[in-house]
């Protein structure tokens, strides 16, 4: 039983992920306010995770010196606000799909800024170094598909709204965005991803000045609160918009706050200390496939071959990119256990003096 606990964490989380993208677009179909959303779920996650971080870490956590400060507000506003506020935008104009789908690019474009920042090495006379370039251009060949084809409708068995939701063109059927509304949001969507995977780059060195891992994940929720406040409170003035209610927009809230953030932190946690990190990014296709059923069923979403299509294509770049780095890693490692049976031949041989 203990050897299938990873394998159902992992189901576990990319179940929690689906449902985050399908309440997502269910509370702005239903007229929420994306920023005015982006600020209500940090603020849960930080009214969640202040307690446990105040208990856990609290009096053993290092001094915060003013510039680590600094640093983790400039990787608040990029990685977590920017990267949630325009991802909320680009949910309004395409599909909970199509989220599931671009998720699978974010390995790739973590890796290519790792590449970037010289944390990472593509060594293309290798067969891991090709294949991690072949992953690359196929998450590219994928997000352009996405983008600029949409193909015919795969129309499914119910196309009625969860929550209620119907515009006038789901009364006739074709609950679909125009090209143009739909290319921009499939570019918002690679943005969001971007601005998150520079965050996941750029938060390593961070934390090698700040180690305590809950209460910089709460300080960084904290510093996106206030930031996304800054920019709810700009743009939206309605105070209808301000209201939650006991309705869709409130689960949203919560589930994202509290379960997405508090939930998945812990167990993410958990299985790349069981089972490493690319086995928790090999995981991430599953949210693809649970999210196309249940947003044609729950949502009444019409799903384009083109997005199937762009979805395979992002899935196997992210399989080539992960494969690559499997093999590369495995090799490094046959070669340093090399250098040490070597080594320790050496000093074991006996010298012999003429």
């Amino acid at each position: 039983m203990d050897r299938k606990k990873p394998y159902l964490a992992v189901i576990l989380i990319q179940c929690i992920y689906t449902g985050m993208f399908l309440l997502s677009k269910a509370a702005f179909d239903v007229g929420m306010n994306t920023f005015v959303f982006v600020f209500y779920r940090q603020a849960a996650a930080t009214l969640f995770l202040a307690p446990l971080a105040f208990f856990f870490e609290w009096k053993k956590s290092p001094p915060l010196p003013f510039v680590t400060l600094c640093k983790i507000f400039m990787l608040s506003l990029c990685g977590i606000t920017m990267s949630l506020n325009i991802y909320g935008v680009g949910l309004i104009y395409t599909s909970a799909t199509l989220a599931a789908a671009t998720t699978n690019s974010l390995p790739v474009i973590t890796f290519f800024f790792a590449v970037l920042f010289r944390m990472e090495i593509v060594r293309l006379k290798t067969v891991a170094g090709i294949a991690k370039m072949v992953g690359i251009i196929l998450c590219i060949g994928g997000a352009a598909v996405i983008a600029f084809y949409r193909g015919p409708y795969l129309k499914l068995l119910s196309h009625h709204h969860l929550f209620g939701h119907h515009t006038q063109q789901q009364h006739q059927g074709h609950n679909i965005p125009s090209s143009e509304t739909w290319t921009k949001g499939v570019f918002l969507m690679l943005l969001s991803n971007t601005c998150f995977g520079l965050w996941l780059v750029l938060q390593a060195n961070v934390m090698k000045s700040y180690p305590s891992k809950l209460l910089f994940t709460t300080l960084q929720c904290l510093l996106s609160s206030i930031q996304s406040f800054i920019i709810a409170i700009a743009l939206e003035r309605d105070p209808y918009q301000w209201k939650l209610g006991w309705n869709v927009r409130l689960l949203a809230v919560a589930y994202c706050g509290i379960v997405v953030t508090g939930v998945t932190y812990y167990l993410q946690a958990w299985v790349i200390e069981k089972k490493g990190p690319v086995f928790l990014a090999m995981s991430t296709p599953l949210a693809l496939i649970l999210t196309i059923f249940c947003s044609a069923f729950l949502l009444g979403d019409i799903i384009t071959l083109g997005s199937v299509l762009g979805g395979i294509l992002l899935v196997g770049g992210l399989y080539g990119v992960l494969w690559g780095k499997s093999k590369e890693h495995n090799m490094d490692e046959k070669f340093f256990e090399g250098e040490i049976e070597k080594e320790t031949t050496e000093a074991k041989s006996p010298v012999i003096i003429v």
